[in-house]
């Protein structure tokens, strides 16, 4: 369904996704109208603007598998950087706001940057999404060839790897081959719906 929104003020209701046609430029405008704010979510695709207001379990639930990512690469004392909010872009062409990217093997790329040049820089290595409403496909990352991305949707974790010029579902990550990361994931969250997301990521860290 779409609708045409002001570009002066954008208020949503959580859990509310509105499609509209636009240009880059409205895109840039919506964009820019949010100011330091990243709500709501915008992204921009071949003439479309998707807009989406994301309800408190998505930032809950994106910054749960940012901590497993965190926990797991500090226990192998491994170098990274992290970022969100932060928007990707193609300049004229697409834009996507992942809920949290990770340079991992390309971490030196990133270290000290207050801006990434998607043009020159590489991309993350592995990007984030929890799509509580249909919101996202792994493919959106196709043109900016993101190695990795995890998409959790009704508390199922699905890993994508990019193999050529498409995106293949994985038991395992390339960055972790050795976790069962669906596993991992469903113990975090139940023990984080009983007890609290803190307890949960705690527990996991005593594991190592």
């Amino acid at each position: 369904m779409y609708a045409v929104i002001s570009r002066e003020k954008i208020q949503l209701p959580p859990g509310t996704v509105v499609r509209m046609p636009g240009s880059w430029q409205d895109y840039c405008a919506l964009r820019d109208s949010r100011g330091d704010g990243s709500i709501p979510r915008i992204k921009y695709r071949d003439g479309e603007i998707l807009l989406m207001s994301p309800m408190p379990r998505h930032g809950r639930e994106a910054h749960l598998l940012a901590g497993i990512v965190e926990i797991l690469l500090d226990s192998e004392n491994r170098n990274y950087e992290a970022f969100t909010p932060i928007t990707i872009d193609s300049p004229e062409s697409r834009g996507i706001e992942p809920d949290y990217c990770f340079y991992i093997d390309n971490w030196q790329a990133a270290v000290g940057k207050d801006r990434i040049d998607w043009q020159t820089d590489p991309p993350p290595d592995l990007v984030i999404e929890i799509d509580v409403t249909t919101y996202t496909a792994a493919e959106d990352y196709l043109p900016y060839r993101v190695p990795e991305v995890w998409l959790f949707k009704k508390n199922r974790l699905s890993i994508h790897q990019l193999e050529n010029d498409r995106y293949v579902l994985q038991e395992t990550s390339q960055f972790f081959p050795n976790f069962d990361l669906k596993a991992i994931a469903s113990e975090c969250l139940k023990v984080a719906a009983e007890r609290g997301t803190g307890v949960a990521l705690r527990e996991l860290r005593s594991n190592f």
